[in-house]
Order: structure tokens, then C-alpha cells, then sequence
């Protein structure tokens, strides 16, 4: 059983349902959740609203193509304040992409008693790709949905791309016998319809709240039928058949759309992984010059620097950084994890 497992966890299978002109993309994540939340000591419902948001953004982020980065963002007034999230595309063919996430919060405004939803207030939830050097990068904004952060990511391709999307995501902590103790897993299905030529395109408005569009605003007639089909069918799926150990995302599809004729492509293979560096960090304090950087100093008379993503901690010569730097000697900045 843990053989299969290891066999597709941290991994997005892209497929496509042909009868009801829907594509889709099944996750599963593992490792990269513990990757992303053994940097950090989050409150239970923090770290339920990262996982989901993680299991998203690898949902979404399979679309990108090489070197291509998409971050995901909402920005609420909740206890929560923020939660951030990177996916990096493959740098070559086969390799894998790279995730990494975190949230900022009000600790002592967090009740674990509380849903983990409870904690995201009024806000938005913010897509940006960035293509690479020489491109203007994309972003859209949708209005926060309370439901939850898939339901305000259904609203976003409804509102922004009006693409009909829906998805499907659980999470939760998992023990193994004889395993590695309690840790976090992910798992969910993305379906999307497929785009056409003439997207909705009227200015009445939706009928989501405050006249946002919504999927059923976006899909007519045949589109209408088969759409709704499919989102018949992916109610059906139950939590262990996404977060489990025993049901492949194939024998998933399978179960639950085998009338729709589903057909898989090529898995994409998801790490975590983070790029910050010291070069980095020198780079964003080049524009400041000497006596800027005495504003920054720590009592000891140093630049620190701490990734907020993967806590790596950088401990900076001032007289190194910034406009005026010399070289640093060998060996006398130095990154702590």
C-alpha cells in the first residue's frame, strides 16, 4: 500500500473528460506540505488554510509552462491576514515544478475552536504569472469567498478568465502504523470547462454576490448539461479517495467519471522548494546607500535578512551591501537555517 502511494504522491495528473468538454487536473500532496510546514510553528487552523491553498496552487500551476512562476495570494482583515504561495515551473522537460508557501497572522485573535474559513475575513484573492525577463507579467483579483479559499479560486476564473472551474480539495492530518507519526496530506480535483470563442461577455452582471459571475453564469445549452454532469459526478468523490493511500488518481477518474471517457496526459512531479539566496538578498539592499543602511542595522552592526518562506536566516557585512559595497571577504557573511 505505501509503494502505491509513494508512486503518485506529490504529483498533478492533468486529464480530460472528451464527452463533456472538460478538462481537469487530479493532486496529490505529501512531502511538499510537509516542506512547506515544518518551516514554521502555524496554529492547526493556519496550517489547514495553507495546505489547501497549496493543493490549489499545484492544481492551478500545472497550466504554466517552463520557468514560468504563478503566485497566489489572498489578502484578508481576519485573524489571517495573508497567505502566499509560489509554484515554479520545471525548469527542463521532467523536472519537477517547486511550491513554497506561507501565512502571516494575528496570534492572539486565532481560536482553534473555530473553522479554519472563520479566520479569513473581507478581502481578495490575487493570481500573478510572471513570464520571465522582457514580459509583462499577468494579475487578476477576485473578491474573497467565506465558503472557502476554493470556492474564492472558483470565483476568480469565473469573475477574471470566465472559465466555469470548480474544485474539490481535502486535507487533514494522517498517521501511518509503524510510520512516520502524524503529518499533513492534500488532495483534490480541478475541473474546468473547456474555453470557447465567444466567452460570456454581457455587462449585466452574475448572479454571485454583489453580481460577480459564477460558473452556471458562463455555460448554455449543451454546455450547460454536461457541465453540470460533471460537477454531479465529482460531488460524489469521498474524502479518502482524494487523500488516501489506496485509490491512484487513474483509478479515481475511473470511479468517478468513467461514462465521460477520461483521458490522462503526463504527470507533473511537485517538490518544495524556495529560491531565495544571498545574492538575492544583496540585490533588493543594492539600492540603498551607506547611511540608509545604518537604519538597518542590528545591535551587533549587522544587515539580517529572514526568508519568509523557508526561514533561511542571512547574516550581512553592511559595509558589503548596498550602493557603496566593497567585496566581502571569504567567508564573512554567512546563511543560517
Amino acid at each position: 500500500m505505501i509503494a502505491n502511494k509513494i508512486a503518485w504522491d506529490d504529483t498533478v495528473l492533468p486529464f480530460q473528460l472528451d464527452n463533456a468538454d472538460v478538462r481537469g487536473r487530479v493532486a496529490r500532496l505529501d512531502g511538499v506540505l510537509d516542506g512547506i510546514l515544518k518551516q514554521h510553528n502555524y496554529p492547526p487552523v493556519v496550517e489547514a488554510l495553507v495546505a489547501e491553498m497549496a493543493c490549489l496552487t499545484a492544481l492551478i500551476g500545472q497550466t504554466i509552462k517552463l520557468r514560468w512562476k504563478l503566485s497566489l495570494q489572498v489578502q484578508s482583515k481576519g485573524p489571517v491576514r495573508m497567505i502566499a504561495t509560489d509554484y515554479y515551473g520545471p525548469t527542463e522537460e521532467g523536472e519537477p515544478a517547486r511550491i513554497r508557501a506561507y501565512a502571516s497572522y494575528d496570534e492572539d485573535r486565532i481560536d482553534n475552536a473555530l473553522a479554519p474559513i472563520d479566520h479569513i475575513g473581507q478581502g481578495y484573492f490575487a493570481v500573478l504569472i510572471d513570464q520571465g525577463p522582457d514580459m509583462q507579467p499577468y494579475q487578476g483579483i477576485a473578491p474573497l469567498n467565506t465558503t472557502s479559499l476554493s470556492a474564492a479560486a472558483e470565483g476568480y476564473f469565473a469573475q477574471s478568465e470566465q472559465l466555469p472551474t470548480r474544485f474539490s480539495i481535502n486535507f487533514g492530518r494522517s498517521v501511518e502504523p509503524g510510520g512516520r507519526g502524524e503529518y499533513w496530506r492534500a488532495g483534490g480535483v480541478m475541473l474546468q470547462h473547456m474555453p470557447k470563442a465567444s466567452p460570456f461577455a454581457s455587462g449585466e452582471g452574475g448572479s454571485g454576490e454583489g453580481g460577480t459571475l459564477t460558473a452556471n453564469d458562463l455555460v448554455h445549452g449543451d454546455d450547460e448539461e454536461n457541465w453540470n454532469r460533471a460537477n454531479i459526478l465529482l460531488d460524489s468523490v469521498e474524502e479518502m479517495e482524494l487523500i488516501g493511500p489506496t485509490v491512484s488518481p487513474t483509478d479515481l477518474l475511473i470511479r468517478l467519471f468513467h461514462e465521460e471517457q477520461p483521458r490522462v496526459f503526463d504527470s507533473q512531479v511537485v517538490k518544495f522548494g524556495c529560491t531565495c539566496s544571498e545574492e538575492r538578498v544583496r540585490q533588493t539592499l543594492s539600492i540603498y546607500s551607506a547611511k540608509d543602511l545604518t537604519h538597518m542595522l542590528t545591535d551587533d552592526g549587522r544587515i539580517t535578512a529572514d526568508c519568509q518562506f523557508c526561514g533561511a536566516h542571512y547574516d550581512l557585512d553592511p559595509a558589503t551591501v548596498g550602493k557603496d559595497a566593497v567585496q566581502p571577504e571569504g567567508g564573512s557573511d554567512e546563511q543560517q537555517d
